[in-house]
């Protein structure tokens, strides 16, 4: 059969990701990836300079989705259908572009690892994030802010004469747009993906790019890759050198060999083909390489602990199989990124298929003769000079306009073409894509002005880039309620800027009665270590909209990340009087969602009742928004059980540590 891209829609029990959350990400979110200098200075020189080089300040402008639950309907998902003779690819548009499956028909074997659940869990950098398939991060370490968002998709000229989809959008963290083009030659096993990172700006940024791919995971599967170390890296939060495939004792390259969740960043030596593979137990399973820019391979495990078992229960449904991540970036690890000039670009071409290896050979204790198959194979499969001649041939095809559109994705992106009158053949963001969270911008870029919002909401979404910041230094003033209005996204601009001094300034002069301008100074107050003068402040703020808040998702998104934040302030000074007084003030869909039952067990462990902290553990709750590598659960049961004088291991339901004790 020929190549065919058509339309297609799945039905998966699935999780919406909810409302984004109005209040804005002033800080950091993953801290659990930083090295401090001391531990830099022990890297290579060049591996030091990219990891501290663009560090995340916060996931500004992009706002966080943290308002999702664990209660899945039957759900119609838009799908692309990628066909040959082959394979059969299945992409989701509306979530991140991700690689749904990945079908060798001859075989009919599923090569990734395809979740039957859309469940959101808070891994991605701004939250909502679904395991499963091979999905494209770019921004900063983590998982994107693009993970459950709709991209713009189309198709396009192949360049073997047929079709291609191609996937755009615009990723504001780092402000620059992306596209991946994927598609099959005619009788090919292998999925060709395209991939293309623009700055079109006049300064240079720093740029991440990992694509992830998840594999499945078994007692006897084997992941390979051209290397002989790695830099391990754990939720101990350190970097090191080990050898592979033997470290400690056991050979890591076997997943379930592991017993805590860790990332082995490959050190693929320089002019070695880069590819990474996932074999079971016969050889089989799937090769994923790529020309040399991306020259990046990483293993993931979730390891064979309570608590990497539980996550993989949490992230789908009772009775899937378990999974392991196989990953190709720009960088040796996942905690260093990459400068990209002004007016440049980044491309690369990626292959994905299956592979059959002697299967003696494979899981041999000769680790050179493994290697050495698989590569030989590959070869045979798919050679180097095959994957250098198809990123040649793909090139001139990255400019070409799409001819027929297949999903939209954000008005952003229109709105930075806008401003900075940018020409990029091959991704067209159209102007028809503004939408009514751009029209405030819009009449920024077009008068001078920034007009707020008619009806009382909560704070609309602010633009941090510098050329956004300088907009609203230069904006016109004078008339009082428009200046209030920019003084608190003015601020915020200020913040994410590093100007704190001025954007603590700017919020200070409208804080009386402006309670997300006072909730602002109280985060600030946090991070300058005033935690009485915070709590004040978030209670104050807390109050303030309480009286505001009228019916509607983003009221209640607003009135749950407010509310948590209070009660978390409040319990760090001791002021559990207050803080239980703040989680009765909350609605009550609000109070009993698994979080705050969870911030009611804390309360009443700082009151002195743990035995009401302890009922409610037994009655049993789930966190829908735990983020990854939070031990809040295993901290609140260990100080109930050491009140009680009780030594209760942590329930398995609570047991998520993705480390050792």
């Amino acid at each position: 059969m020929p190549t065919t891209i058509r339309r297609a829609v799945l039905s998966l029990p699935a999780a919406p990701p909810g409302p984004e959350n109005p209040l804005p990400a002033l800080l950091s979110p993953l801290k659990q990836h930083h090295l401090d200098a001391a531990q830099r200075a022990q890297l290579p020189p060049a591996m030091a300079r990219q990891v501290g080089y663009g560090p995340l300040r916060s996931v500004l402008p992009v706002r966080r989705r943290d308002g999702y639950s664990r209660e899945r309907t039957p759900t119609d998902v838009e799908a692309v259908v990628i066909e040959n003779d082959r394979l059969r690819a299945t992409v989701l548009p509306g979530l991140g572009g991700r690689v749904h499956s990945l079908e060798h028909k001859p075989t009919g074997t599923q090569l990734l690892y395809r979740n039957p659940v859309v469940q959101p869990a808070e891994f991605a950098l701004n939250g909502a994030w679904f395991s499963g398939g091979i999905e494209w991060n770019i921004g900063a370490t983590g998982h994107t802010p693009l993970s459950m968002a709709p991209l713009h998709a189309a198709r396009v000229p192949a360049p073997d004469g047929g079709e291609m989809l191609r996937l755009w959008e615009w990723e504001r963290m780092r402000d620059l747009p992306f596209q991946v083009d994927l598609w099959l030659p005619d009788d090919s096993d292998f999925l060709y993906v395209g991939v293309r990172i623009r700055n079109p700006h006049d300064r240079p940024a720093p740029v991440y790019w990992w694509s992830n791919i998840a594999v499945p995971e078994s007692a006897t599967s084997r992941v390979l890759a051209p290397a002989d170390e790695a830099w391990r890296f754990g939720y101990e939060r350190s970097l090191r050198r080990v050898p592979v495939p033997h470290w400690e004792g056991a050979d890591r390259t076997y997943p379930l060999n592991s017993e805590h969740a860790a990332d082995f960043f490959y050190e693929v030596p320089d002019g070695e083909r880069r590819w990474i593979a996932s074999l079971d137990a016969d050889g089989r399973g799937l090769v994923q390489t790529s020309t040399d820019l991306l020259r990046g391979r990483k293993l993931f495990v979730w390891g064979a602990g309570r608590g990497g078992r539980r996550w993989q229960q949490w992230l789908t449904e009772p009775g899937t199989p378990g999974y392991a991540e196989i990953q190709a970036g720009l960088a040796r690890t996942q905690l260093e990124h990459v400068r990209l000039e002004a007016e440049e670009e980044f491309a690369w071409l990626e292959a994905y298929g299956p592979l059959a290896a002697d299967p003696a050979t494979v899981h041999g204790a000769d680790w050179d003769a493994a290697r050495d198959e698989v590569e030989t194979r590959l070869e045979a499969a798919l050679p180097r000079a095959d994957v250098e001649q198809a990123y040649a041939a793909w090139r001139p095809y990255a400019d070409l306009g799409p001819k027929e559109s297949l999903a939209t994705g954000s008005g952003w992106g229109a709105l930075e073409v806008e401003r900075g009158r940018f020409t990029l053949p091959g991704t067209p963001f159209d102007p028809s894509t503004l939408g009514e969270e751009q029209a405030p911008w819009l009449e920024l870029l077009r008068s001078g002005s920034l007009t707020p919002p008619r009806q009382v909401l909560p704070p609309a979404p602010t633009l941090v880039s510098p050329y956004w910041r300088d907009q609203l230094e230069t904006a016109e003033t004078g008339n009082p309620h428009y200046d209030r209005y920019l003084a608190y996204h003015l601020g915020v601009a200020r913040w994410h800027a590093g100007d704190r001094s001025q954007a603590v300034r700017s919020w200070e002069q409208i804080a009386d009665g402006d309670w997300p301008a006072m909730r602002c100074l109280a985060v600030a107050d946090q991070e300058d270590g005033h935690p009485e003068r915070a709590a004040d402040r978030f209670l104050s703020a807390f109050d303030s909209a309480r009286e505001q808040a009228r019916e509607g998702a983003s009221w209640t998104a607003a009135m749950a990340a407010l509310g948590r934040e209070t009660i978390e302030a409040l319990l760090a000074v001791d002021r559990a009087d207050d803080a239980a007084t703040v989680l009765e003030g909350l609605r009550p869909g609000i109070r009993e969602r698994g979080r705050f039952r969870l911030l009611r067990a804390r309360v009443l462990l700082a009151l002195g009742d743990a035995v009401g902290a302890r009922e409610i553990f037994d009655r049993g709750f789930e966190v829908d928004d735990l983020r990854e590598g939070d031990e809040v659960l295993t901290s609140t049961w260990h100080e109930i059980a050491e009140r009680l004088g009780s030594g209760a291991r942590l329930p398995e339901r609570y047991e998520f540590r993705m480390r050792p004790e």
